[in-house]
C-alpha cells in the first residue's frame, strides 16, 4: 500500500505541475547530502572525496585492476626506502593561472604530516620521513621503511604552497588543477563548478528528501541522480519515457560500525549476536530491490588482488543470536538496549529501521537516533556513539586497514572510530607493509581479515551497486565502480 500510494503521489504530482525544463545551460547534479569539506587534505565523506577528484590532481591514480599508475607524476624506486617522482605536463596549472611545482607537492604533504595540522591523511603516510625537492620537476620522498605500496599512498590533490602559507580556506573555497574549477558555493545545498574543456557549468544540488529529487528529474529541474534511490522510486523512474536508468556493480562497502570502548559493544559477544540477527538477504532482497551483494570480507571485496574470497561468513541465525545473549545476562526478564545512529538519509533510515526491527526478533531494544550528516558524521569521529552504520566509498588499496583498524590511526589520525585496540591486527598490518612483493602482502592482508573476522570490529553488510538516474537528453556519463563522479567530464547535455 505504501508502494502504491507513493507511485500515486508522484504521477499526480507531474500531472498537475507540468514540465518545468530550465532555460539555461548548466548541468544539475542531484545530491542527497551535500560536500562537507573541499579541502583535499581533510575531506574524507563520500561526497566531498568525489567532488575533490574532480578539483584537484593527485600526483598517482588506479587502473581498471586497482593498481598505481601515474596521474601528475611518474616514478622510479632508487632502493627500498627511496622514491622519486618527476612531474610530468599535465595538469600543472592551478586554477588561480599559477604553475604546479614539486615545491607545492612538497608543502601539501608536509602540511598533512605536521601532527598539529590534525590532517586524517597522516596516519597513512606517516611513514615518510623526508621530502626533498631536486627541481621544480622532481621530488623524492624518503621513508622510514620498506613498503611496496607507496606509489599508492600518494593520492591527495596537491594545493599551492603559496596560499596554505596565506591560511587560504581551501575547504570552501577550493583552489586545485583538476578538469573543473570552483566557481561559488553561495549556499551549502548549491555548489557550482566548471568545466574547464569548454566552459560549462555543473551544479551540485543537495535535495535531502529523494521523492522531491525523482520529481525534480522528471520535471526538468535537475538532470541526473546517482544512487540515494528507493527501489520504489528507481522502479517508478524507469516507467517514464523521459528518463534513462543505468546500475553498474559497485565497490562501496556498507557495515555496522561500534564503539569498542563501550561496556557492551564492547563485547564479542554482543557484537556476534548482532552479526547473526541481522537477515542481511532479506534486506538486499526487499529494501534494497535485489542491487547489492552481501560482503563477507572486511572492507575490500574478495575481487580484490588483497581480498580474502574464502572468509567465513555469518548467517542469518536469530537462534544463535538469542543463546549469544542469554550467554551475556540479557534475555526477556532483562532485555538490552542500545542506540544506533544513522544520518536522516530517509533511505538510510528506512535500512536502519529494518535493522531495528530485525534486533527486536532475537531482544535488542534498538533506540534509533537520527542526525543530519554534519552532526551524525561528527560524532561517530568523536566516538560518540554505540553502534552505527555508514559505507566506505572508493577503496583501492590495502593501505585502508591501517586507516581504519590501526590502534594509531584514532581519529583525528585516521578513521579507528571504534577504537579498536588488537595488537595482532597492528603487527598484521606492519609486516603487509613492508612485505616484498604484492603477493606476499596479500596473503598479510587475507590472514589480517582472517583476525579481524574473529574480533568483529565491523559486522560486514553488503556491497552496494550504483544506480544511474537520467534525463534522455543526457549522454555519455559512466558509472563508476567506487562511484565517483569522473563521468561529468565526458557526459553532454
Amino acid at each position: 500500500m505504501k508502494k502504491l500510494n507513493l507511485l500515486f503521489i508522484l504521477s499526480f504530482t507531474i500531472l498537475f505541475t507540468g514540465c518545468s525544463e530550465s532555460q539555461d545551460r548548466n548541468l544539475r547534479f542531484g545530491l542527497s547530502t551535500a560536500a562537507v569539506n573541499l579541502d583535499p587534505r581533510f575531506g574524507t565523506d563520500a561526497v566531498s572525496t568525489r567532488i575533490n577528484r574532480l578539483l584537484y590532481r593527485a600526483l598517482v591514480d588506479f587502473d581498471d585492476h586497482l593498481r598505481p599508475i601515474p596521474d601528475l607524476a611518474t616514478w622510479e624506486q632508487l632502493s627500498q626506502t627511496q622514491y622519486r617522482f618527476h612531474l610530468g605536463d599535465d595538469g600543472r596549472q592551478f586554477h588561480d593561472g599559477t604553475s604546479l611545482s614539486a615545491y607545492d607537492v612538497k608543502a601539501t604533504y608536509d602540511f598533512i604530516l605536521e601532527k598539529k595540522n590534525a590532517s586524517p591523511h597522516r596516519g597513512s603516510l606517516s611513514l615518510i620521513t623526508q621530502i626533498s625537492v631536486l627541481d621544480v620537476d622532481t621530488i623524492d620522498f624518503i621513508l622510514d621503511k620498506s613498503d611496496t605500496l607507496f606509489p599508492g599512498r600518494l593520492v591527495v590533490g596537491i594545493v599551492p604552497a603559496a596560499l596554505i602559507k596565506l591560511q587560504h580556506p581551501f575547504n570552501k573555497n577550493p583552489v586545485g588543477s583538476g578538469r573543473f574549477q570552483f566557481v561559488q558555493w553561495p549556499q551549502s545545498s548549491h555548489l557550482y563548478l566548471k568545466r574547464l574543456r569548454d566552459g560549462k557549468t555543473v551544479e551540485f544540488l543537495e535535495v535531502k528528501d529523494p521523492v522531491v529529487r525523482a520529481l525534480k528529474l522528471v520535471r526538468g529541474e535537475i538532470e541526473l541522480l546517482q544512487n540515494d534511490l528507493s527501489p520504489e522510486l528507481v522502479t517508478w523512474l524507469t516507467k517514464r519515457p523521459e528518463i534513462k536508468m543505468t546500475k553498474g556493480q559497485g565497490t562501496n562497502f556498507t557495515y555496522l560500525g561500534f564503539n569498542l570502548q563501550d561496556n557492551v559493544t564492547g563485547q564479542f559477544a554482543i557484537r556476534e549476536a548482532i552479526a547473526y540477527a541481522v537477515n542481511r538477504e532479506e534486506i538486499i532482497r526487499y529494501v534494497l530491490g535485489n542491487a547489492a551483494r552481501p560482503a563477507s570480507s572486511f572492507l575490500l571485496p574478495p575481487t580484490h588482488w588483497a581480498g580474502h574470497p574464502g572468509l567465513p561468513s555469518y548467517p542469518y541465525n536469530p537462534d544463535k543470536a538469542r543463546d549469544l545473549l542469554a550467554q551475556a545476562g540479557f534475555d526477556a526478564a532483562n532485555p538490552l538496549t542500545l542506540s544506533y545512529k544513522t544520518s536522516s538519509n530517509p533511505f538510510r533510515i528506512r535500512i536502519a529501521t529494518v535493522i531495528q526491527q530485525q534486533l527486536a526478533d532475537v531482544g535488542i531494544n534498538m533506540d534509533l537516533r537520527t542526525y543530519d550528516w554534519g552532526t551524525f558524521y561528527g560524532d561517530i569521529k568523536a566516538g560518540r556513539f554505540q553502534m552505527y552504520s555508514l559505507s566506505w566509498v572508493g577503496i583501492k588499496m590495502p593501505d585502508i586497514f591501517r586507516y581504519v583498524f590501526h590502534s594509531d590511526a584514532v581519529p583525528p589520525s585516521g578513521a579507528n572510530r571504534g577504537r579498536l585496540n588488537n595488537p595482532k591486527v597492528d603487527a598484521l598490518i606492519d609486516k603487509a607493509e613492508q612485505a616484498a612483493t604484492l603477493e606476499a602482502g596479500a596473503a598479510l592482508y587475507r590472514e589480517l581479515q582472517m583476525v579481524l573476522f574473529e574480533d568483529l570490529p565491523y559486522v560486514p553488510l553488503w556491497y552496494e551497486d550504483h544506480v544511474l538516474a537520467t534525463h534522455q537528453r543526457v549522454k555519455g556519463y559512466t558509472l563508476a565502480a567506487d562511484g565517483n563522479y569522473d563521468g561529468l567530464n565526458t557526459v553532454t547535455w
